[in-house]
């Protein structure tokens, strides 16, 4: 007489509804769509200026290092004879700028001679280690260890130099410099004392005259970039303070020792 439900036969059940009433209404579907859309509007906004925020910092501290090995060989060449031999070039030393997307940035070091690069730093560098090994072999002092010592020792120089431009600039005022600007600045030394050694190794006496030489030359060459930098990001009502010539000579004179330093290979 009944059915399984319980119903007497023939009466049919109402349909059931599978579905949430609220999903037949349409304004549930609007809302829930405006709801997406705008979710999608704040969190494309805010990955946007999240990674505005990244590529800004990134750009103003550490810069496109694609950019610092953009060189040839007539860059080089004249770069070197700035570095050694700063007191014969005639030119300007400001930088070439040129407008890249409604901005001006600076060419890159192939089309300016005043631009910094990683390239001479690094093969300096590297130079030098290598010069270091080569007179400690001739002195009879040549171990593992001793080679060692004197790369730890020129990455402490290396670093200290870059501890010294970014002081001064800190001290001065001066706006944000690129990181890898302060490192090509800083790792210029090692040209000057690649070419100390090679001196030394020709002739033993030369090197009493080749490093004062180099740490003058040193110091003549980051006294006029660092002049260059503070006067761009100065205002010029700063840019002749007598503090900026105290620290600017500071810098020329702490080359000496630090040349001395790291040339003192063997002892």
């Amino acid at each position: 007489m009944y059915n399984n439900y319980g119903n007497p036969p023939g009466m049919q059940m109402p349909p059931q509804n599978s579905q949430p009433v609220q999903f037949d209404n349409p304004l549930y579907g609007a809302s829930s769509g405006l709801i997406r859309s705008g979710i999608g509007v704040y969190g494309e906004k805010f990955l946007g200026s999240s990674s505005e925020f990244m590529q800004s910092n990134i750009n103003r501290y550490l810069s496109n290092p694609q950019y610092y090995f953009h060189v040839n060989d007539q860059y080089v060449r004249n770069k070197l004879k700035i570095i050694l031999f700063p007191f014969f070039h005639r030119g300007h030393w400001t930088r070439i700028s040129e407008p890249v997307g409604g901005r001006l940035s600076y060419k890159p070091p192939i089309y300016d001679i005043n631009a910094p690069d990683l390239y001479i730093p690094f093969m300096a560098f590297g130079s030098f280690i290598i010069l270091s090994g080569f007179t400690l072999g001739f002195m009879g002092k040549f171990t593992p260890e001793a080679i060692n010592l004197h790369f730890t020792r020129a990455l402490i120089g290396w670093g200290f130099q870059l501890m010294l431009l970014k002081g001064l600039l800190y001290s001065m005022g001066g706006g944000e410099v690129p990181l890898l600007d302060l490192v090509a600045y800083g790792g210029y030394l090692f040209a000057g004392l690649s070419l100390a050694v090679v001196a030394r190794l020709i002739w033993a006496y030369s090197y009493y005259v080749m490093m004062p030489w180099m740490s003058l030359c040193m110091g003549v060459f980051l006294v006029r970039t660092m002049k260059r930098v503070l006067f761009t990001e100065m205002r010029s009502s700063e840019r002749h303070s007598s503090r900026q010539h105290y620290f600017l000579l500071f810098m020329a004179i702490a080359q000496f020792p630090l040349f001395f330093w790291l040339g003192s290979i063997g002892a």
